[in-house]
């Protein structure tokens, strides 16, 4: 089991910056690949940013250029840069984890933390 927990969320104005920070336990971390996912009022939750356990890295066509996912294996965290923030960008955030274990993905989700970008 994999619990992960969220923080860094708030309210910032637009063309502002804050880190997401997705801190994960019990299970061995540096094997994960872990994402981002965003979910906004009415719309569907979409994938934002992910990063391999190798380190590749993929980004939403909307936010290359200004959001950046690293992790840290050694403090088992995964972090969302999100820079030039903007209105859209409103929504609560998800940390991801997929763990492939007897040759089949395990997903696991924290609790979500949530971002308000004013105008």
């Amino acid at each position: 089991q994999v619990q992960l927990v969220e923080s860094g969320g708030g309210l910032v104005r637009a063309g502002g910056s804050l880190t997401l920070s997705c801190v994960a336990s019990g299970s061995i971390f540096s094997g994960m690949h872990m994402n981002w996912y965003r979910q906004a009022p009415g719309n569907e939750r979409e994938l934002v940013a992910g990063i391999r356990s190798g380190g590749t890295t993929d980004y939403l066509d909307s936010v290359k250029g200004r959001f950046t996912i690293s992790r840290d294996n050694a403090k088992s965290t995964v972090y969302l840069q999100m820079n030039s923030l903007k209105p859209e960008d409103t929504a609560v955030y998800y940390c991801n984890a997929v763990m492939i274990d007897q040759s089949r993905p395990w997903y696991y989700w924290g609790q979500g933390t949530e971002v308000t970008v004013s105008s």
